[in-house]
């Protein structure tokens, strides 16, 4: 299992910086002809400065490189933990429902 990370959508303003990032984290796993999965969902936001070094102008981004900002961001090995025990769970519930008969 590999968690998948992607970019939703990003916010900018008119000075063409990024100021927030909506992220996806998720992963799967299928046993038998059941899937199992478990995702996060979240936003960062950013400071842009056009006069840093390693600014990026907003037509140059790619989304690897937004990918690597929320993941500096957020706890990236927490979220991915979440997400495996999302997927356990849903392989070993600690509670089901229905009726016995």
């Amino acid at each position: 299992m590999a968690v998948t990370w992607t970019i939703s959508t990003l916010e900018r303003n008119t000075d063409d910086g990024v100021v927030v990032a909506h992220w996806r984290a998720s992963d799967s796993e299928t046993v038998g002809e059941v899937e199992h999965s478990g995702s996060s969902y979240g936003t960062c936001g950013f400071t842009p400065d056009a006069d840093a070094d390693g600014y990026t102008a907003y037509a140059d981004i790619t989304e690897a490189q937004v990918i690597e900002w929320v993941k500096a961001d957020v706890d990236a090995d927490a979220v991915e933990a979440s997400i495996a025990a999302q997927i356990a769970d849903s392989k070993a519930p600690a509670i089901t429902a229905g009726v016995p008969w």
